[in-house]
């Protein structure tokens, strides 16, 4: 029999479940995330309760503890506290009960209720530390849950908050870590380690997401893959000072948590006060790839989301760096028209005194010397050769050497009279200050008065070191974030139609807070394509690929120094938000027509490549790497295989291609452009005439009187394979896959 004090809510959505307990006026605890198990009636959830109440052990508390999602210290849980604050000492243990419950704002008092996607509302109080909690919990149509808290001080007395981390528990097989590390040029580098007594902490304390960060950290069954395994992983969606953790106790209970990483005296509430906790993000699922499709998924449900099609873009960066001149930019800009691009992006040096790094950042007015005219004849060249304008910012810093530094010393964050290290000849400016956020808005938005702007490269390039908020010095890490928050909306609001990149010395700003604001994230300064293999390869984890920019490098990488095929450029380029960041000018004619061949393709192909599922293969060989993008009917598909490097054998042999209907039929063709890769042996089901040499150059020769390419079941395809061609490392080719 249910005791008549039960409260339950069971919200579901895409297989996945969470049972979530609320009896007896507590917070709320989770009885069960993951697979959905079918409907629970009062009876069954009774049962599922029961069944998970540990044993008291040995030397135990004496009552079973009781973990919420924002776990207690009074309960004995010797973990993490989701509250650690004080008054001076006190009030440092709050015990809340519950004073109202809501799903999807229909009050709820007794029983257990059953629903779909939705949204939990819980709030509570502890009369005794005068604190006030609302706790929400949402089920997202695609599986993704998300919990956030408020937490309010009811006091005279003023209540410092030094960690707000939230929860969710993973059972004990989920004993294998996967979470990512990185560095500038390579970032989303994947780790793996098994899960001990203890906590394995991630902290970011870079203020901003940073290129060494945890992005999502995923616990599963050991040895989980893309496609197999049960996973579990944790986000939390902030660009500032974070932290990501699972944390595994003696008593054998494991959670995973994250929340805001904040600063000593950060977050100091007085009576009525309130801080608010970001987004934190819990994903289940089959393997890597599910849980990566329900982010995806839930991503491209926003009404924000970017519906057109995504424009083939060309940054001048790595063609001119500092040096703009109107007549070279009008002459990459006809070039790059030509080819079927569609947006042009005028990178730093256009304003101030900023012909180097050195100077000039917080002067945002375009710059008398070298745009007499201003950006007029260039910005209206772009327009008429059918193309969108795009401009570089970056707001948040500051050169010590700009007009804006010398008038204004004190919009500099530190922590007293020194100013902080430098970082690329730069310091922070201080958002957080009223009359600074408005200076460098009203800036912004004279500049997109004035000239037919569609896209702002948004850049950030530095981490954020003693960021004090002058006079007194306090730490203002919290309050950045929130105004850069703040400052993206109200330009968004101003000028709907803009689209806007979070830039941070590349992929250092990835995170789900950010693309609540932004189009799409800049994956990293480093466009060497077998870099990027990887880069790209992980962000998809968390990111769709229509929001991750993706570019065609020069022949020679700008950062690594290594030379790679067009063909290999491209086809790891071509699952991104493509562009193209190479000085046209020295392009030949044939690197010309194939660039041509691979715009039109993706042309082609987008709306499948940016609505698609993604399937990546889990395969014993790391030197290849096989990824794919799925019609959502799964009547087509566009895969890549990569040669990363030299393999111990001749041949990886047949390579699934996962993803498509068992029942369908379909044909595979691979996208050959001219000329072709250089050194490569196609395998014989391409359909090529084989030449004694089986190494091929030039234009292609498909056999007389056949199709190129083959067709085979879905089934076939995904249980045996195609042989796989003889690749050079640092290679790479490109299929076409329609049912038929």
């Amino acid at each position: 029999m249910t005791p008549p004090n039960t409260l339950g809510v069971v919200l579901r959505a895409a297989g996945v479940a969470l049972a979530v307990d609320l009896s007896d006026r507590e917070l709320p605890a989770v009885i069960h995330w993951g697979a959905d198990c079918g409907p629970l009636g009062a009876e069954a959830f009774a049962a599922l309760a029961l069944t998970g109440v540990a044993p008291v052990g040995p030397n135990d508390m004496d009552q079973p503890i009781r973990l919420s999602m924002l776990p207690e210290e009074w309960t004995g849980w010797s973990g993490r506290p989701g509250v650690n604050g004080s008054r001076a000492g006190r009030a440092w243990s709050p015990r809340f009960r519950s004073t109202a419950v809501r799903l999807d704002s229909t009050p709820l008092t007794a029983g257990v209720h059953d629903a779909g996607a939705g949204v939990l509302e819980v709030e509570a109080i502890d009369e005794e530390s005068e604190l006030a909690l609302l706790l929400s919990v949402e089920m997202s149509v695609s599986g993704i849950v998300r919990t956030r808290a408020r937490l309010t001080n009811l006091a005279d007395e003023v209540y410092q908050l030094d960690e707000l981390l939230l929860s969710l528990p993973v059972p004990a097989s989920a004993s294998e870590i996967l979470d990512m590390a990185g560095r500038w040029g390579k970032e989303r580098v994947p780790q793996r380690s098994m899960v001990t007594i203890g906590a394995h902490r991630r902290e970011g304390r870079h203020g901003r997401t940073g290129a060494d960060a945890a992005t999502l950290l995923s616990v599963g069954e050991p040895g989980f893959g893309f496609a197999r395994g049960e996973v579990w992983g944790v986000h939390t969606g902030w660009s500032g000072n974070h932290v990501h953790q699972v944390e595994r106790v003696s008593t054998g209970v494991q959670v995973l948590g994250g929340g805001e990483l904040l600063l000593p005296g950060e977050v100091r509430l007085g009576r009525d006060e309130s801080y608010e906790s970001p987004w934190v993000y819990g994903a289940y699922g089959e393997g890597l790839d599910a849980v990566a499709r329900r982010f995806h998924r839930m991503l491209r449900a926003r009404e924000q989301h970017p519906t057109s099609p995504r424009p083939v873009t060309l940054n001048v960066w790595e063609a001119v760096y500092f040096d703009h001149d109107l007549d070279v930019l009008v002459d990459l800009a006809e070039q790059a028209a030509d080819l079927g691009v569609e947006r042009f992006v005028l990178d730093d040096g256009w304003f101030g005194s900023r012909r180097d790094d050195f100077s000039g950042l917080g002067d945002w007015t375009v710059s008398a010397d070298v745009w007499p005219e201003g950006l007029h004849p260039l910005v209206d060249r772009v327009r008429a050769l059918g193309m969108q304008f795009g401009l570089w910012f970056e707001p948040e810093m500051i050169n010590v050497d700009s007009d804006l530094a010398r008038a204004h010393p004190e919009w500099i964050m530190a922590t007293g009279e020194s100013l902080p290290v430098e970082s690329r000849h730069q310091q922070v400016l201080n958002l957080g200050i009223p009359a600074c956020y408005a200076f460098i808005r009203d800036a912004i938005c004279a500049v997109l008065d004035e000239y037919d702007i569609a896209y702002i490269k948004w850049d950030h390039n530095r981490d954020l070191v003693q960021a004090g908020t002058l006079p007194a010095g306090r730490p203002g890490v919290h309050a950045q974030t929130l105004a850069f928050y703040r400052l993206v909306e109200e330009i968004g609001v101003r000028y709907p139609e803009l689209e806007i990149e979070s830039c941070s010395s590349g992929g250092a700003r990835v995170d789900l807070g950010i693309l609540e604001h932004t189009d799409r994230v800049w994956v990293s300064d480093n466009i060497d394509p077998l870099d990027r293999q990887q880069m790209n390869r992980w962000t998809t984890q968390l990111v769709p690929p229509e929001m991750m920019g993706s570019h065609i490098a020069s022949g020679r990488s700008h950062t690594t120094g290594r030379w790679h095929d067009l063909s290999f450029r491209a086809a790891t380029a071509l699952f991104g938000h493509l562009g193209i960041e190479w000085d046209l000018r020295t392009a030949t004619d044939d690197e010309r027509a194939e660039l041509r061949t691979w715009i039109d393709f993706y042309k082609q192909h987008r709306a499948l490549l940016h609505g698609g599922d993604l399937v990546r293969l889990d395969h014993p060989d790391d030197t290849i790497a096989v990824n794919g993008v799925v019609a959502a009917d799964r009547s087509a598909a566009v895969y890549s295989y990569a040669s990363l490097a030299r393999s111990e054998t001749v041949s990886p042999g047949r390579v699934r291609l996962p993803g498509l209907d068992p029942d369908a039929r379909y044909r595979v063709v691979p996208v050959v452009p001219t000329p072709l890769p250089s050194r490569f042996t196609p395998a014989r089901w391409w359909g090529f005439e084989l030449a004694p040499s089986a190494v091929y150059h030039g234009a292609p020769v498909w056999q007389e009187g056949s199709e190129p390419g083959v067709e085979m079941s879905g089934a076939l395809l995904g249980a045996a394979g195609l042989m796989a061609p003889l690749l050079y490392p640092e290679t790479a080719v490109v299929y076409a896959v329609t049912r038929v």
